[in-house]
């Protein structure tokens, strides 16, 4: 699973969030699914979680993908800088 990027924008409510979630390798061998989240332009905040094999971390990062656009986030491209 590449990098989902998602944004909820709403101008009436002040809302511009973040939601970036990565399936990542770490360096002993296991699967990181990163989770990065904020306020668009700033740091955000970040939380890891390790899996024995890609399988399972992909499903778990398509579970937090599905979760926030029932939410209301929209996916946007990786491309985008959504990180100061």
């Amino acid at each position: 699973m590449p990098c989902q990027l998602l944004h909820r924008v709403d101008p009436n409510l002040n809302m511009a969030r973040f939601y970036r979630v990565e399936v990542l390798p770490d360096l002993f061998g296991a699967i990181i699914v990163e989770r990065r989240w904020g306020r668009i332009g700033g740091r955000g905040q970040c939380r890891a979680a390790s899996y024995r094999s890609t399988f399972l971390a992909e499903a778990a990062a398509s579970e937090l993908v599905r979760v926030k656009e029932r939410r209301g986030y929209r996916v946007a491209s990786c491309n985008q800088p959504s990180i100061a």
